[in-house]
């Protein structure tokens, strides 16, 4: 039976400090003793013997290899500091980040980025670039209802065709003028505004009014030589809406004359107006190209949230207080400036409520809690209170938007008036066009004993 090495003999060390020395295979003794493997599968036995080349050594994973230095983390992963920093929460009782807040989400602010109308601006800057480019006068109408973009879709596509302008070397400079209809004095006053800006410097004289100067210089080839291209944009054209519509016909006819030189953009929110009044110019051989801008969907509004927002480092909204406010405003007209003011009164109930809180917590608590806690502690606490924008302030802030003061009227009426209420609207909703007491008396009586049936 062979003997055991004994734990405190030399040879048993010596084979201890073999084997930690070498972990790969044969190591030998200074006695000169082998030491036992283990067990080979024989496809490893054969393939050894079939390549003359020895193992290669491990090599160690890329990511090891890569922070293997001595200055690397103890823990072997090497810190990425290329990731985005993540928004904090901001803290509505900072008065400039309110101001920031307040002012991202503002109707009048325009974002850097107009997105959810890049086909609607895209026809409109190939129809100014091809009149420019052939000099020739034509006639655009923009319509839709308010608050789906138009005016601001208008102002990004005035300034992309004033730098495409500039940088084409064989068109003359373009002269631009847009206006908002609801600041002149009179509908005919566009017509001044418009000479104006051909003949600066002269006055008209006697008793031709400015349009037929207009008409006059648009039929006069002498005048075509010398005069630019003038882009016209006219915002809220309803304004120019008459009885007989002649100051809409006057204006969109300017682009037929044979040597007029004006591109015609008219922005108005009536859609029903181009189906009234466009065929008529059509049978005048003026014929405006018609974009229509829809109202914004549930995802579209959404998008266009999260784009304002994204200039901010913090986070102002809960993901689904937003997604609250773009359904409930899609579903009621589309509007982004009512989703905007939504969002807006939201973050004053927010301030309303921290600021009621505030004022009933009473001084002597304030204090007690300051004593007892730590600096440290206090920090923790104030990262983790939740100032955000909840569902909950958003469902305020639309019930208090889209509230009817009729509907509320109703509601604080006693039953029995809400009853008789009832039984007007039924009468007149048969076609009747005028009815007696006594007939809504009995109409009055029928529904409440309708209604005790139900209940008994």
């Amino acid at each position: 039976m062979p003997a055991i090495a004994d734990r405190n003999s030399s040879s048993f060390k010596e084979i201890v400090a073999a084997i930690k020395s070498d972990k790969s295979g044969d190591i030998a003794g200074s006695n000169g003793c082998c030491i036992p493997q283990k067990r080979r599968l024989r496809s490893d036995a054969a393939a050894a013997r079939e390549s003359p080349v020895s193992t290669p050594m491990k090599l160690k994973s890329p990511r090891r290899r890569l922070n293997s230095s001595p200055n690397s983390p103890a823990n072997g992963i090497k810190e990425d500091f290329s990731e985005k920093p993540v928004k904090k929460n901001w803290n509505p009782r900072d008065v400039e980040h309110m101001r920031a807040v307040k002012e991202a989400l503002h109707v009048s602010t325009a974002p850097s980025t107009i997105v959810c109308r890049e086909d609607e601006q895209k026809r409109v800057l190939e129809f100014c670039k091809a009149c420019i480019e052939q000099e020739k006068a034509g006639s655009l109408y923009a319509c839709g209802c308010p608050g789906t973009g138009k005016s601001l879709s208008m102002d990004k596509v005035k300034q992309q065709v004033i730098d495409w302008a500039t940088k084409q070397e064989d068109l003359q400079p373009l002269e631009v003028l847009a206006l908002n209809c609801t600041s002149l004095a009179n509908t005919s006053e566009i017509f001044s505004k418009i000479l104006g800006k051909h003949q600066p410097r002269k006055k008209t004289m006697g008793s031709t009014s400015p349009l037929q100067h207009l008409q006059k210089l648009y039929s006069n080839n002498q005048a075509r030589a010398g005069s630019k291209m003038m882009l016209i944009i006219a915002d809220e054209l309803d304004y120019l809406i008459t009885k007989d519509r002649a100051v809409l016909h006057d204006l969109f006819m300017l682009t037929t004359f044979p040597f007029s030189r004006c591109i015609l953009i008219g922005i108005a929110n009536s859609i029903d107006l181009a189906d009234r009044f466009l065929p008529r110019l059509q049978s005048l051989n003026c014929k405006p190209m018609v974009v229509t801008f829809r109202a914004y969907s549930k995802d579209q509004i959404l998008s266009i949230l999260q784009e304002r927002l994204l200039v901010l480092p913090y986070i102002v909204f809960q993901q689904q207080a937003l997604e609250l406010c773009a359904r409930k405003v899609a579903a009621a007209s589309g509007d982004m400036r009512k989703a905007l003011c939504v969002c807006r009164s939201a973050m004053e109930i927010l301030e309303a409520e921290l600021r009621e809180s505030a004022s009933n917590l009473s001084l002597a608590s304030v204090e007690e809690f300051i004593s007892q806690q730590t600096a440290p502690a206090l920090e923790i606490f104030q990262s983790e209170e939740n100032n955000t924008v909840r569902i909950d302030h958003m469902a305020l802030a639309l019930s208090k938007t889209f509230r009817s003061p009729i509907v509320d009227t109703i509601q604080s009426l006693p039953q029995h008036q809400q009853i008789i209420l009832c039984s007007a609207v039924k009468f007149f909703r048969g076609g009747k066009k005028d009815s007696t007491v006594g007939e809504l008396n009995k109409s009055y009586i029928d529904i409440s004993w309708k209604g005790i049936n139900y209940l008994t």
